[in-house]
């Protein structure tokens, strides 16, 4: 057990940094983040020249592609912009609050939230970030692909583990659990108990089955749904987006499901950048949200101890909107303010620092 402010703790710490190592990152950072508004203007172009959902692996860091707009055409709605553009229904919510989803105004500016930290995971075959809603695929070297997904919603949770791709079906039949047809006969609305590939079935047109019993990854007769926590566990994808994994993923791919609600990475420019998604419900009561935070930054960090910006970093964690942010201070912007006593009594305390 540790009394002590994590926020205050890992500040303290900032000290010990080679003002050298400093004083380069600082520059690198002002730099990387003049040249945004310039990268972001090219990133539309660049997307697609590239398959979709296809990224080229950084040289060096963890940060792949760049944010960018698009302007609502008469009959859009924000639900087929995301889908469009390989994004989720969460994320492009998160990224446009002001936004209808269903009716905006026609030249309403949209952000397409197509920048990513990679997880904290090995790079090998899929990765599934549960709380971020997103598949990650390590197809080729130098590349990464990655596609907006659905997983299972509350009492119904996407387990965690590693496992691997095992039989690939075409036009899958369905068959309804046990629940589900227990659930409709109660409504009055009895289940069959198969239902054939076709329109009305829910599995779509391609399903990748997994090692672990039960679970699939597959398609959906309602894409509108992707990017939201609506299945009874199996990870749901956009029909164009399965077809394409499921003539390319080899049988036995390894398969890493993981939850990392909150991440931070490296640019190859120098910049430390952070994301943050609302946690699983299931797992809220599990963790103390600004201290995994910190433990993430820390990781980030290695042996060195950049400025964060630490009232940005507690916004992140207490209002997560899925949006990439920087957390390293530039000179201009002065250091951080110290925790106040109010600060030390919303995070200090008593907090149990111990592996999960």
């Amino acid at each position: 057990m540790v009394d002590v402010d994590p926020v205050d703790g890992l500040q303290r710490r900032t000290t010990l940094m080679n003002t050298t190592t400093l004083a380069r990152r600082t520059a690198r950072c002002a730099i990387a983040l003049g040249l945004g508004a310039l990268l972001a203007s090219g990133a539309l172009a660049e997307e697609r020249d590239r398959p979709r959902g296809h990224f080229p692996l950084p040289e060096s860091g963890s940060v792949i592609g760049e944010n960018y707009t698009v302007t609502v055409q008469e009959g859009d709605t924000l639900v087929d912009l995301a889908r469009t553009h390989n994004v989720g229904y969460e994320e492009i919510r998160m990224a446009n609050p002001d936004v209808s989803l269903w009716a905006p105004f026609v030249g309403t500016e949209v952000t397409i939230p197509n920048r990513h930290i990679l997880p904290d995971a090995e790079r090998e075959g899929i990765v599934i970030n549960l709380s971020e809603m997103r598949l990650y695929y390590y197809s080729a070297p130098g590349v990464v692909e990655s596609y907006p997904i659905s997983v299972g919603r509350d009492g119904f949770s996407t387990p965690v583990g590693v496992t691997r791709t095992t039989v690939k079906v075409k036009d899958p039949a369905w068959s309804p659990p046990r629940s589900m047809r227990a659930e409709a006969a109660a409504r009055g609305e009895p289940a069959p108990s198969v239902v054939p590939p076709g329109p009305d079935n829910p599995l779509g047109r391609h399903a990748i089955l997994l090692g672990i019993p039960s679970y699939l990854i597959h398609g959906t007769n309602r894409p509108d749904g992707v990017g939201m926590r609506v299945s009874r566990g199996c990870i749901r994808m956009f029909p164009e987006d399965i077809e394409s994994l499921y003539e390319r993923v080899p049988s036995g791919t390894r398969v890493n499901i993981i939850d990392q609600p909150f991440k931070a990475g490296w640019s190859d420019d120098g910049v430390l950048y952070a994301q943050s998604f609302p946690p699983l419900e299931e797992n809220e009561a599990s963790f103390e949200p600004l201290l995994n935070a910190m433990e993430v930054v820390s990781r980030a960090f290695g042996g060195e101890q950049p400025p964060v910006d630490y009232a940005r970093l507690r916004t992140l964690v207490e209002q997560p909107d899925g949006l990439i942010v920087s957390l390293l201070q530039t000179a201009e912007e002065g250091e951080t303010p110290a925790p106040t006593q109010e600060d030390d009594l919303l995070f200090g305390g008593e907090l149990e620092l111990s592996g999960r």
